[in-house]
């Protein structure tokens, strides 16, 4: 194994490791911010946090436990930029601690603060006044299926219109059809009843131009 350099001392090596620790720790990506824990029932809850921006995330770790000590729980998932995850198997009535950390290339950061919440019972249901992140997106939901369906309405009263204007449009052209027939036989009517026959007329003229003054001769 090769010695150190006679000038090199414990002390100058001592500095040196501590340089590649703070170098090391200045890759990490900062803590997590704005923890905050919505959609809490009895079983679960869902936690969700912000990254601070210019800082590369390619996962996420939390630790889980309960304020009591009785059981504790760490969650790791990586090649995700999601910025939420959902707790399971929560107990009811429980009180819960939570830290958040950011995982980044050069290792993980800090935990986040500590942020306490609370499960409710089997028998409760969140406040009235609540107005959590998850609440607010089934709200959005609930709404764009409202508006979908009362697109889907229009477009059916649309077309009921559309097929009534068109049935109209063809009895009213049946109408003018038959009318137009009607007059055109009524017009052709008139002129063959006044027009005199030509073989009559005609048989009489003969009949007179043919007829000469007959000459009676008396010999004696």
């Amino acid at each position: 194994m090769a010695s150190l350099p006679a000038y090199l001392s414990p002390a100058a090596v001592l500095v040196l490791v501590s340089c590649d620790l703070c170098l090391v720790r200045a890759n990490r990506p900062p803590s997590p911010v704005n923890v905050t824990v919505t959609q809490l029932k009895a079983n679960s809850a869902m936690v969700s946090w912000d990254v601070p921006e210019g800082d590369v995330v390619i996962g996420y770790a939390i630790l889980q436990q309960r304020q009591d000590g009785q059981m504790q729980r760490f969650i790791r998932e990586v090649n995700t930029t999601t910025r939420a995850c959902v707790l399971w198997d929560l107990a009811e009535d429980a009180d819960y601690v939570i830290q958040v950390q950011s995982i980044g290339l050069h290792g993980e950061s800090q935990a986040s603060k500590r942020v306490h919440f609370r499960t409710l019972k089997q028998s409760d249901r969140l406040p009235s006044n609540s107005s959590s992140q998850g609440d607010i997106t089934m709200e959005g939901l609930d709404k764009e299926r409202q508006l979908q369906t009362g697109e889907i309405v229009i477009i059916v009263a649309v077309l009921f219109m559309w097929a009534a204007v068109i049935a109209l449009f063809c009895k009213q052209y049946d109408i003018i059809k038959d009318n137009d027939s009607n007059n055109s036989k009524e017009k052709s009517k008139p002129a063959s009843e006044h027009s005199t026959p030509e073989r009559p007329t005609g048989g009489l003229l003969r009949s007179k131009k043919m007829k000469s003054p007959s000459v009676n001769i008396i010999e004696v």
